[in-house]
């Protein structure tokens, strides 16, 4: 394959990357890992204002692959919800800064990581 094919598909794979980005639905929202406690479970500060103990549920762990400062999508749980929850999914750096051109993440100025 030509150097040019191949850049031209690298390009339209990006652009569809981006044009089906996740958004949170129902309760679930936005948040920052702050810090990796060990056993599956993170320390997340969520956009909601809250600071919940997260963990990779069993169906994503050998796929989700998570560190500190990346942002993600918690869902939390119906017992203990302000306290707990399960990471859902991570964005990638290309997600992040698309999400942030396109004004979801107006609160995460607040915050100092980014």
């Amino acid at each position: 394959m030509s150097k040019k094919k191949e850049e031209q598909e690298r390009k339209e794979e990006y652009e569809q990357q981006i044009s089906r980005i996740k958004t949170p639905r129902d309760k679930q929202c936005f948040g920052i890992l702050e810090q990796r406690l060990g056993g599956s479970r993170m320390r997340v500060r969520c956009l909601d204002g809250k600071l919940r103990i997260c963990r990779i549920p069993g169906r994503l762990k050998r796929t989700l692959w998570v560190k500190e400062g990346d942002l993600v999508i918690v869902e939390p749980w119906e017992f203990l919800g302000d306290e707990k929850g399960d990471i859902v999914f991570k964005y990638s750096k290309a997600q992040l800064s698309f999400l942030k051109s396109k004004g979801y993440l107006s609160k995460l100025e607040d915050f100092e990581e980014f």
